[in-house]
């Protein structure tokens, strides 16, 4: 076992999706300038702390997230990735993510820190017109992984956009 998975396993429980639980579950680690996962935007409904470095955020199904990983060993910077991820029920389907559980739905998934920090600009900047990026339209979130995946600059989310999509989630049944 790596020492990761050996501390696992002796630091107590680590995150799970019960069959009674609809909550989607998503571990953090905070070990300062080696492991840093955290989120970045999104509105959990629980937190529980399993020791000093790591804590488990829960989120409704529908709810949106952003969820950072960046790792680092002696010769550098390991991983660096942003996941955009809307959290679904028991009865979706849904695309697995470590330290994520049971999984979600995936709208962004970025590698590499310069496209990871164009996204956290861009929603620096959604967020500067007063929006929250957790109530941002999915599809929008797709737009900006689909364009940046083919090294193209998304289109900024606009008020009229949000405005429009919150129309039209108010209509659907």
């Amino acid at each position: 076992m790596t020492g990761t998975a050996a501390s696992r396993v002796r630091s107590g429980p680590s995150p799970s999706a019960l069959a009674s639980d609809h909550l989607t579950h998503v571990e953090l680690t905070w070990i300062e300038k080696r492991i840093e996962y955290w989120i970045r935007f999104g509105d959990d409904v629980h937190e529980q702390i399993l020791d000093r470095r790591r804590r488990v955020l829960s989120y409704q199904p529908g709810s949106i997230f952003a969820f950072v990983r960046w790792a680092s060993n002696d010769f550098g910077t390991i991983i660096s990735r942003i996941d955009i991820v809307r959290a679904v029920s028991s009865r979706q389907p849904y695309h697995t993510l470590p330290f994520v559980r049971p999984g979600g739905d995936i709208l962004l998934k970025l590698e590499g820190w310069p496209k990871v920090e164009h996204v956290l600009q861009l929603i620096d900047a959604i967020e500067a017109r007063n929006i929250d990026p957790a109530a941002v339209s999915p599809d929008h979130w797709r737009h900006i992984h689909n364009r940046l995946t083919a090294g193209h600059e998304p289109r900024a989310y606009t008020f009229e956009q949000h405005r429009a999509f919150l129309k039209r989630r108010s209509a659907e049944p």
